[in-house]
């Protein structure tokens, strides 16, 4: 069941709810107890809104009936087809190393803290089943061969997370943080310039490491550190390179890009982290502010 929950902290409410497999948490520099309560209700209400509609994990939803389409033509609405232009643009800049087609390599790859890597003829034969290029879409409609998948995880949340913050911002002119599991955004600056502080965390961990001061903008953290597997002293990392099937090579453990947008932020600390060891060559060349670690 879908809850939120709410409580006072010094000079702001707080709000905690769960959705795409995240805490997630609104903070309001406002005073009024139910203000601060339809705020997150809304926020929460949105967030769902786009899991549902969006996670490959859900059923009869616009990426199930995609998945499902055995190669016919199917529908999409607007919003969809923003998000998929917006895949299509990853994709391009990224030369094919962004690819929402290729979370079919979760079919032959397990990151349970083991030693087991799948076969080469397995990565062969699942890099078939791989390649946005193969896509068709025109007047509205796509066309995703038999036997491919797309799945939008990789933009979602910080997709989520940029409405959400849209939506606060109609609700109040005070101060609005948005955290869903570390991508997080801001309404406006806080009162007094003062700002929000956020504890940074390594990817996969519940522990901050360091605080973020946040006065406006967007963060967004992308990483392995707790989904590899090692073998033979090789450490292979969850982050896949769809044009060859096996893990980026010398990845950093995390980073967080800070930018205008949380989709912004998210895009380039996934393209980052997809350069592996030039990762950082990468950022600099970008001139965003960046923390790796």
């Amino acid at each position: 069941m879908r809850k939120t929950e709410l409580k006072k902290e010094n000079d702001f409410w707080k709000g905690s709810f769960m959705a795409m497999a995240s805490p997630c948490d609104v903070l309001m520099e406002v005073d009024d107890e139910s203000q601060a309560q339809a705020i997150l209700d809304t926020v929460a209400n949105e967030a769902w809104r786009i899991e549902d509609k969006f996670s490959r994990y859900k059923k009869d939803n616009i990426i199930d009936e995609i998945n499902n389409s055995r190669g016919e033509a199917v529908s999409v609405d607007e919003e969809t087809s923003q998000l998929l232009d917006f895949a299509n643009e990853l994709f391009e800049i990224s030369e094919g190393l962004f690819d929402v087609t290729s979370g079919v390599l979760r079919q032959i790859w397990t990151f349970d803290g083991s030693d087991k890597l799948p076969a080469k003829k397995e990565v062969k034969r699942c890099l078939k089943k791989i390649g946005w290029q193969k896509v068709t879409r025109q007047d509205g409609e796509i066309i995703l061969p038999e036997g491919m998948e797309i799945d939008l995880g990789g933009i979602g949340k910080e997709y989520a997370v940029d409405r959400c913050v849209l939506i606060a911002r109609q609700k109040t002119g005070n101060s609005v943080l948005v955290n869903f599991g570390g991508d997080l955004a801001v309404t406006h600056a806080r009162k007094d310039n003062a700002s929000w502080s956020v504890g940074r965390l390594i990817t996969g961990s519940e522990e901050a490491y360091g605080i973020f001061q946040l006065h406006r903008g967007a963060i967004a953290t992308s990483g392995d550190a707790h989904r590899y597997i090692i073998r033979d002293g090789v450490r292979y990392s969850h982050i896949l390179n769809p044009l060859t099937g096996w893990s980026v090579s010398d990845a950093p453990h995390t980073i967080s890009v800070a930018a205008p947008t949380c989709i912004e932020a998210g895009m380039m600390s996934t393209l980052a982290m997809l350069q592996g060891g030039r990762a950082e060559e990468f950022l600099k060349l970008q001139e965003v502010e960046y923390w790796i670690d």
